[in-house]
């Protein structure tokens, strides 16, 4: 690509190399507009006798060519794709969803400097018609070997992006306390109203149980018969240990303890367990405050119906100081 000054009248099909101004101040034509005939006039009539101009060569791709191709590769599920001025795509939620970002492929896209991509984090609960993410070229033009190898690696390894809807979901909370069950719902029913209101939802089911293994686990046991999207433990006592009462509850209706303990703070006494796909999460001091904690961080991908790790967990230490 070479940039270059040329007649007014030799323009056309060629590319500008900077945004052209009327003399008031208002744009006339956009830095990387490809002239046709009738612009090369609207210059002409403007009374420009020349431009800068550069063209591509045969082993380039226009940056809104080489972004469109991108952004065709990037991303799975409530998505749409709305190209912009400049080399420039973004890319909006059709309806609320959950983001999942495959962060190391992201990073090797990134190293590429030819396409840059930036994106909301992951498991951010977007809004219907929210930007979740922007594509954006280097200026004017992509060599076809960048783009082939972005596109490669897109197209070898999947999608960077995936919009899982969310789509009426049910949550079940169980409040418990060592002595008096309800004692645990006067303390915190406010609080997870807060925080599901966050997400436009509501309790769909809600019970309250003293903090023995039998009670926990029957308690548990008619939440999960209601086939809720995912079950919250809202508990007065914090555990030792996935050993502790509801632990042991939640491994006696057969759940698979997933993981105890997140890297995140608060809420770094987390307990995540599934039965058959269903999460449950003890949590506990998670709902003495309606600020930002790990509930926040791991309910929106669980609303989606994706399923969450505990290496996920493991991975959100990074940023997951949320106190401060």
């Amino acid at each position: 690509m070479k940039a270059q000054t040329v007649s007014t009248q030799e323009a056309t099909g060629r590319i500008l190399c900077s945004t052209i101004f009327r003399p008031g101040g208002k744009k006339l034509l956009a830095k990387g507009h490809i002239l046709r005939d009738e612009d090369v006039r609207l210059l002409a009539a403007e009374g420009m006798q020349q431009v800068w101009v550069t063209e591509l060569e045969e082993w380039e791709i226009g940056e809104d060519e080489a972004v469109l191709t991108v952004s065709q590769e990037i991303g799975c599920g409530s998505l749409e794709i709305r190209p912009a001025a400049g080399g420039r795509a973004n890319l909006f939620a059709t309806e609320d969803c959950c983001l999942l970002v495959d962060e190391e492929m992201l990073r090797q896209i990134n190293c590429t400097s030819s396409i840059v991509i930036a994106t909301l984090a992951n498991f951010t609960f977007a809004r219907a018609g929210q930007r979740v993410a922007t594509i954006k070229s280097k200026p004017f033009a992509v060599g076809r070997s960048d783009l082939d190898g972005v596109v490669g690696m897109l197209k070898e390894r999947g999608p960077i992006l995936q919009a899982r809807p969310v789509r009426s979901p049910a949550v079940g909370v169980l409040y418990t306390d060592p002595l008096h069950a309800d004692r645990a719902r006067v303390l915190f029913e406010s609080i997870v109203r807060q925080r599901l209101e966050r997400f436009g939802l509501q309790a769909a089911y809600s019970l309250a149980s003293t903090e023995e293994d039998s009670a926990v686990a029957r308690s548990l046991q008619h939440l999960l018969r209601a086939k809720p999207t995912v079950i919250l433990v809202a508990s007065t006592t914090a555990p030792a240990g996935p050993e502790d009462v509801i632990g042991r509850s939640i491994v006696q209706v057969g759940c698979q303890v997933e993981r105890f303990m997140a890297p995140v703070e608060p809420g770094n006494l987390l307990l995540l367990g599934y039965k058959d796909d269903v999460p449950i999460v003890s949590a506990p001091g998670c709902y003495r405050s309606a600020k930002p904690n790990v509930v926040d961080l791991i309910l929106p991908p669980m609303l989606a119906r994706y399923r969450v790790s505990g290496w996920e967990i493991a991975s959100l230490g990074h940023g997951g100081l949320l106190g401060n």
